[in-house]
């Protein structure tokens, strides 16, 4: 049984509007734009006890191996809470859905073989205290697999990034930033980055501000 983590509440998240616009287009981008396929790589070769930190809508789930032994999946906003609890009783192994936020995670310290961040540090409020959790609940020599959006490397659409952050992009998206670097976060955090890639999403087609994609393993 998973512990609490001491301390006072986390602070609520609620953005209903975009969690029923992220339920929709998520769906589709992973059936026609090729995330599905992203998220099995992700997951490839995952073994042992496992938290999900922002499990969204739970499309993960379908995708973790036989080796995973259990999933604790904490999503803090309701309706999508809501709906990975549904795809969780559809999971090929067993799912638990937790409400919580990722500086606050509802778990012992060393809990867990592996962590997993899935399109969630754009959103977190404080990337540095979500990575500061991590490597609380996970045990010493377990790893990170992260599938994120970040920093774009070219200098145009990096001021883009830059500006839409400090206007109205974190307003539409439910909290989400564009030029986080999460490859560095992971090393400021002290964690160890074992592989990583990067590429666009979509691969074809106009270059947005979320299209920089990366996606590895880190360890902790």
């Amino acid at each position: 049984m998973t512990s609490p983590r001491p301390g006072g509440r986390a602070p609520r998240v609620h953005h209903p509007l975009f969690a029923r616009f992220y339920a929709r287009v998520s769906v589709s981008a992973d059936v026609h734009g090729g995330v599905g396929a992203l998220r099995a790589e992700l997951l490839s070769g995952l073994g042992g006890r496992v938290v999900e930190i922002g499990a969204g809508n739970g499309l993960n789930f379908a995708h973790y191996p036989d080796g995973v032994t259990e999933v604790v999946a904490v999503e803090p906003e309701d309706h999508l809470r809501r709906l990975a609890e549904e795809a969780a009783r559809r999971a090929p192994v067993p799912v638990t859905v937790l409400p919580g936020t990722a500086e606050a995670l509802p778990a012992g310290d060393d809990s867990f073989d592996a962590a997993v961040v899935s399109l969630v540090l754009c959103t977190v409020r404080s990337v540095p205290a979500a990575l500061a959790e991590v490597r609380r609940v996970v045990r010493p020599g377990g790893e990170l697999r992260f599938l994120e959006h970040g920093a774009a490397d070219s200098p145009g659409l990096a001021r883009v990034q830059r500006g839409l952050d400090r206007t109205v992009w974190p307003l539409l998206f439910g909290g989400c930033h564009t030029s986080r670097d999460p490859i560095a976060a992971l090393g400021a955090a002290g964690l160890t980055v074992v592989s990583s890639r990067s590429f666009d999403l979509p691969e074809n087609g106009p270059r947005l501000p979320s299209s920089p994609c990366f996606l590895g393993t880190a360890r902790v």
